[in-house]
């Protein structure tokens, strides 16, 4: 995996493989004022019910997620994006392989 250079062109979908019955995260930016993550998760996998202290910018950039936000499933497919506001329940299910880029501004 490539490191990615500040200033230059990348594609993040392609910033990160997927692993057969895993989920892969890399931070692309990290700091005092919040992170910038991509995920990767296969088919089956996901996370279950938390909570975030800020708001959660996802967008997905490659295949289909299911984001359930406080009892209610939202279909998030490539080109997608979802605000899931601070403090609310949520969870992500992986139906089909799929990538995210988490943007968490706190603050």
């Amino acid at each position: 995996m490539a490191q990615i250079e500040k200033g230059k062109i990348f594609v993040a979908a392609d910033a990160i493989d997927y692993a057969d019955g895993g989920v892969v995260s890399r931070e692309f930016i990290k700091n005092n004022g919040g992170t910038v993550t991509l995920f990767s998760f296969d088919k089956g996998q996901g996370l279950s019910e938390h909570f975030a202290p800020f708001d959660a910018l996802i967008q997905v950039v490659d295949g289909e997620m299911v984001l359930n936000v406080e009892g209610t499933d939202n279909t998030i497919k490539a080109g997608e994006s979802f605000i899931i506001p601070s403090g609310a329940r949520h969870s992500v299910r992986a139906d089909h392989r799929f990538k995210m880029l988490l943007t968490m501004i706190r603050g």
